[in-house]
């Protein structure tokens, strides 16, 4: 089983709405359609996204979206916002399908990614997992009810900066 893990492209602060409605800054927008670009063109096609209902994710996803072609399953978690890494791995125990996309914030979503990997890469973009960083990993079993930490294998890392 593969996953992908998505933090939010890079949220407007020039905003007078909560910290739930930011939008994403035009940066923010350009780097989501690299990784939306990133993912086709490396063959990373999620069946099911899991999505934090804050502005920012969702308009991350919403971005990324447009270079997927392919049918899957989109569910806007409202408990994704602001979630531990714990909270995360609960909510990803029940996703479905054989490649799940989660896309979320920090610092729940650097701490999954760390929490999941057999070895955790050893670079300062991956420990701080900047916006719209995207790992790609994978499991060695057929149920995410079954899944655990420390057993992902890692596939791909990236950073927009770096496409």
């Amino acid at each position: 089983m593969k996953l992908i893990l998505v933090r939010h492209g890079k949220s407007s602060w020039v905003t007078n709405h909560s910290d739930h409605d930011r939008p994403l800054a035009p940066r923010g927008i350009r780097a989501s359609e690299k990784i939306g670009n990133w993912l086709s063109s490396n063959g990373y096609i999620p069946e099911t996204i899991l999505c934090s209902t804050a502005k920012r994710t969702r308009e991350t996803w919403g971005t990324i979206k447009k270079f997927v072609e392919t049918d899957y399953e989109e569910q806007m978690v409202p408990e994704l916002y602001g979630a531990s890494s714990g909270t995360m791995f609960r909510l990803l125990q029940g996703a479905s399908g054989s490649a799940a996309l989660m896309v979320g914030h920090n610092p729940g979503i650097g701490g999954l990614a760390r929490l999941l990997l057999q070895q955790p890469l050893q670079t300062s973009q991956f420990f701080r997992y900047p916006t719209c960083a995207t790992l790609v990993c994978e499991f060695p079993c057929t149920d995410w009810q079954d899944i655990k930490p420390s057993e992902a294998a890692l596939v791909d890392f990236v950073v927009p900066r770096e496409l």
